[in-house]
């Protein structure tokens, strides 16, 4: 195992959860001086046998990294860090703040300019693949953000992930990881209606959908039914798609360009905010008017419906997660030991939208 670079060594992490603790894991099992730092002190024991070192305050373990890694719930988690005495003036130039959970795209891009002027760079980085990709180290990371924090943070990243892309300027991480669970949460949509219908089939259930989930109408998400996603675990799971696809709605309001042949919606002689006031009083998509369907009463599942459930309930326990999607391999240059996808150029990786961030200076 290669020693990281030494500008990049010392990885502060925040937010030992089931999915952050594994991540901190695979990093001190790569050679990186991990440095820690838990609200709840039985946090730390997922990190027993990894050499790591625990520090008492937040601003201490800020002080002590070049990298500080969050792992936490939402932009409001990653602002009370920020937010905490001290941690600004402790943070050192050079310093790359990463915050590898999912939120707001246009929120991360005021994250990044606040810290502009500090000295320390910012990247979005959510990772995608739960707590069992954690756990196997096979996750996909989406970054946004500076092009030299990201190649100082890759090795970082590759640790637990098996494909790491950075995808443009700030925000654009958010952008990809939000798009990326509204296509989970459709596949969804699609499992709990094929389950309603074939509910009324005098057929084996389980046998069929088992047989179909596992052929060319499977995905990601209907391989996870049963194993990742049980009854037990349906709870949780439902708020954190509520969070996201609310962010997702988020992120395709306000101004910006209109579907081909869509007229600007009228302001009635008020003007539009400029950047300003929460993005769900603003317009709808793309800058057409709110509707119904644009509100939180969103279309896609936010749910597990009573027909899945059952399904669920039906079947028995998987021994073990399902098998990470294999991804086509593309042009890379070596990380850490692993392979990760050239940048993109910016000019062509900015999606259109609210959360834009303003011209390089």
């Amino acid at each position: 195992m290669s020693s990281p670079e030494p500008r990049s060594r010392t990885v502060g992490f925040i937010g030992l959860g089931d999915q952050g603790a594994p991540m901190a894991r695979a990093i001190g099992d790569h050679g990186f001086e991990l440095h820690v730092w838990a609200r709840r002190p039985a946090s730390l024991q997922a990190l027993a046998d990894v050499p790591h070192t625990v520090h008492a305050a937040v601003v201490d373990l800020v002080a002590a990294s070049d990298v500080l890694a969050l792992c936490l719930r939402d932009d409001s988690d990653v602002w009370d860090v920020l937010n905490t005495p001290g941690v600004r003036e402790h943070l050192r130039p050079g310093t790359a703040v990463v915050n590898h959970g999912t939120g707001d795209p246009g929120e991360n891009v005021r994250i990044a300019e606040s810290l502009r002027g500090l000295g320390a760079s910012y990247l979005d980085a959510p990772v995608s693949g739960g707590g069992p990709g954690a756990k196997a180290r096979t996750l996909t990371t989406f970054v946004g953000g500076d092009e030299d924090a990201f190649e100082r943070c890759s090795p970082v990243f590759a640790t637990f992930s098996t494909r790491v892309s950075r995808m443009g300027p700030a925000g654009s991480g958010q952008m990809t990881k939000l798009l990326n669970n509204a296509m989970t949460m459709s596949n969804l949509k699609n499992a709990v209606d094929l389950v309603r219908l074939a509910r009324q089939l005098p057929m084996d259930i389980p046998a069929v959908l088992d047989v179909i989930f596992d052929s060319s109408g499977g995905s990601a998400m209907t391989r996870a039914l049963g194993t990742v996603t049980t009854p037990e675990t349906a709870p949780h799971l439902q708020g954190l798609m509520r969070k996201d696809i609310e962010h997702f709605a988020d992120a395709v309001r306000g101004p910006g360009p209109r579907p081909r042949g869509t007229a600007p919606p009228s302001t009635g002689g008020r003007r539009r905010p400029a950047g300003g006031g929460h993005p769900r009083h603003r317009t709808g998509p793309y800058g057409l008017p709110p509707s119904p369907s644009h509100s939180h009463s969103h279309p896609l599942p936010l749910t597990l419906t009573k027909e899945v459930r059952s399904w669920l309930a039906s079947r028995p326990p998987s021994a073990s997660p399902p098998p990470p999607t294999k991804w086509p391999a593309a042009s890379t240059s070596p990380v850490g030991g692993r392979s990760s996808p050239a940048p993109l150029p910016a000019s062509a990786s900015r999606p259109p939208g609210p959360w834009r961030p303003p011209a390089p200076r």
